[in-house]
């Protein structure tokens, strides 16, 4: 348990701002590249007063906060002539072009960038402290649990599954136990990374736990596992295919390291026998192998997801009983949902953000497998000497 902790302490510090980015690019509006607005596609405004105040239109072409009661659209001269207005509206809307790229996230390194030069680097880690509540119950709930599915001989997994495909059926039962328990907590996490930019993490917080209140208030509890079928969809696959990957690769690594043990040497006696240097690369090397490939092939369930748990709804509001045959993509069942998004997006936007995803959870597995099997090695040699001594 405490290999657990640690492990989740110290990868969600490394990869949140990763995970941040994930977000930002799944939850972002599908959009084509802006074009440069001509002088021709900019309306007369000959009719309207030089120094109107747009103060809507500043905060949000704006990305740092605009508090001024103003936003003039021209020079300070009341007597401006059409020329000049024509200038100035030709001007604010190629600033309006270029703010909104500034806004649009093109892959995990812009991303990366823009937010940092933007935001500040505090909001990469934005969503931290919802994540290691999440973390540490999750992960304990998660490693603990496929350890005992694994290791207990009285295990339905050990009586009825064999032993080739005990690690997908054990990695996945164990997940589902994790994702049903902090579900709320990731939908909070989620609201929190993907809030647009100009609010202070303070704001932030604020928002979304009166977001999440209202939401109750109007759907019951019962809307706080919203998404969870979704989260089902991406964590049960990912988890069969992460630890059945995970086992299989170190029993690969086993064989490169004792070439002349024979087929006969089980994975949990090589371990034994190795030292921490030798259980660390290899389960760092399997963890991050299995992890990226898990999360490559997942990655559609985790858009979905996402644009679920950062759907905007009218949530002071109930759907009348009419309207329900009118629902939201996002509303819809989970395989018509990805179907919509491959009908109007294709591919890419089913894989959108695969690469910050995999990018986080690659290392992230890594760090936290590593973590946690040198922590339950130095744990059994612990108990083991003072049963010993005793």
């Amino acid at each position: 348990m405490l290999s657990a902790v640690s492990g989740s302490l110290l990868t969600s510090l490394l990869v949140t701002p990763l995970d941040v980015v994930r977000v930002r690019l799944q939850s972002q509006p599908n959009s084509s590249p802006l074009p440069r607005p001509s002088s021709s596609a900019i309306p007369s405004f000959s009719n309207l007063p030089p120094n109107l105040g747009v103060t809507a239109c500043c905060r949000e072409v704006f990305w740092v906060n605009n508090t001024s009661p103003v936003c003039l659209a021209s020079g300070p001269s009341l007597t401006a002539s059409v020329d000049s207005i024509a200038s100035s509206t030709s001007s604010a809307a190629e600033c309006a072009v270029d703010e909104t790229r500034r806004k649009t996230y093109t892959s995990t390194l812009d991303g990366l960038r823009k937010i940092a030069r933007n935001e500040g680097l505090p909001s990469l880690w934005r969503g931290l402290s919802p994540t290691l509540v999440m973390a540490i119950p999750a992960n304990v709930i998660y490693f603990t649990g496929y350890d005992i599915l694994r290791s207990n001989k009285r295990s339905p997994i050990n009586q009825l599954i064999p032993d080739a495909y005990a690690p997908l059926m054990a990695g996945s039962v164990a997940r589902v136990a994790a994702a049903s328990v902090i579900s709320p907590i990731e939908m909070f996490r989620t609201r929190m990374q993907a809030a647009p930019s100009g609010t202070s993490g303070m704001g932030v917080f604020k928002d979304t736990l009166v977001g999440l209140r209202k939401l109750v208030q109007a759907q019951g509890y019962t809307s706080l596992w919203r998404g969870l079928t979704l989260t089902m969809w991406r964590d049960v696959p990912f988890s069969g295919i992460y630890w059945w990957g995970y086992e299989a690769g170190r029993n690969r690594l086993k064989d490169l390291r004792y070439p002349l043990s024979g087929q006969d040497r089980s994975l949990s006696t090589s371990q034994r026998d190795e030292n921490h240097t030798a259980t660390f690369v290899d389960s760092f090397l399997a963890g991050a192998t299995s992890g990226a490939v898990a999360s490559i092939v997942t990655t559609p369930f985790d858009v979905g997801k996402t644009r679920q748990q950062v759907l905007e709804r009218d949530d002071h509001k109930k759907t009348p009983r009419s309207e329900k045959s009118a629902l939201r993509p996002e509303e819809r069942s989970m395989p018509r949902f990805l179907y919509h998004i491959w009908k109007t997006e294709g591919t890419a936007g089913l894989f959108r953000g695969w690469a910050a995803r995999c990018l986080k959870v690659a290392p992230a597995c890594a760090i936290m497998i590593s973590s946690y099997e040198i922590g339950k090695k130095m744990a059994k040699n612990m108990n083991e000497r003072r049963a010993s001594e005793g």
